[in-house]
């Protein structure tokens, strides 16, 4: 029984040569939406716009209660214009709270704080993120343990231990109980997990670098977009945290936010006077922002490039 070949289609299309010109307007089409800029809608611009001045409305009230006298302030409804007193009411802060030595302990504890968090996270986030050693899953449940504990049960024995070392009413002992935070550690952590490569740790080891070296020279470069957000915040909470300056200072050597409490000592409170000295307490976290928040910025986006 023999069998008869069927004649070949030819009216079949061929898809080789038929997909080719679909494929290249797809990845022409894909490019020109690529290239494309979106521009937001309307809505997205009212909302902003709302969350802007609720943002901005609280140094706005602040400089307005500044700016007028404890009267005026008291009055309902409340100014909404800034008053003529703002310089006065600035002069006053500054000399009945001796702002001056309070901002330069203030900056002092918190570029202390804020330099050894990031160093120590970065080292301790790069060890839980890149390397292999027996309990590191343990430790860094442990690390992430204490974030879970009140920091208000640990005043009684952190008091007692720095007024044994001497430290009491002394500025080390406000900066050595914070030089890290599990925070920090853990922000470092999830953030080298997903930006540094292991090829790069295994390239340096394949060079002969240890651990030390493969820090300064690979990872570093990789976590300093991560590392400037990371000393922003610490920075910024060193700079405004009360309470365990307030347990372990006095008067004599404030920082920013315990000199303000000078400010509200009385039977009738200034709130012009108070308001003042926050004002005062905020200037340099602002300044710091206008000078540094484009670099910081840029270095995020940087980084999520990257990763």
């Amino acid at each position: 029984m023999t069998t008869q070949s069927l004649p070949a289609r030819t009216d079949a299309p061929d898809r080789t040569s038929a997909a080719k010109p679909s494929d290249r307007g797809g990845r022409r089409l894909l490019r020109q939406r690529a290239g494309r800029q979106h521009h937001a809608g309307p809505l997205a611009y009212v909302l902003l716009a709302i969350m802007a001045i609720l943002s901005i409305f609280p140094l706005y009230w602040t400089m307005v209660a500044a700016s007028t006298d404890n009267t005026r302030v008291s009055q309902t409804p409340p100014p909404f214009l800034p008053g003529p007193n703002l310089f006065s009411n600035l002069a006053r802060a500054w000399d009945e709270a001796a702002m001056g030595k309070a901002m330069i302990n203030s900056l002092i504890v918190a570029g202390v704080i804020a330099l050894s968090t990031v160093m120590f996270a970065t080292l301790a986030g790069f060890a839980f993120a890149k390397l292999r050693f027996k309990g590191r899953n343990v430790l860094l449940m442990l690390v992430i343990g204490t974030m879970m504990v009140p920091p208000q049960l640990a005043v009684v024995p952190l008091f007692m231990m720095m007024s044994e070392l001497g430290w009491s009413q002394q500025l080390p002992a406000v900066i050595f109980p914070t030089l890290v935070s599990a925070v920090g550690v853990f922000f470092m952590r999830q953030y080298l997990s997903e930006a540094l490569p292991d090829e790069l740790v295994e390239a340096g080891r394949v060079d002969g670098a240890h651990s030390l070296r493969i820090f300064w020279s690979i990872v570093l470069p990789v976590a300093r977009p991560a590392m400037a957000v990371l000393f922003m915040i610490t920075f910024v909470h060193a700079w405004n945290d009360f309470f365990w300056p307030f347990v372990v200072l006095d008067m004599t050597n404030p920082t920013v936010p315990v000199a303000l409490t000078q400010l509200s000592a009385g039977y009738v409170r200034d709130q012009s006077l108070i308001m003042a000295g926050a004002l005062l307490g905020t200037l340099p976290l602002l300044a710091m922002f206008i000078v540094f928040g484009r670099q910081i910025v840029s270095g995020i986006m940087a980084g999520a490039v990257k990763g």
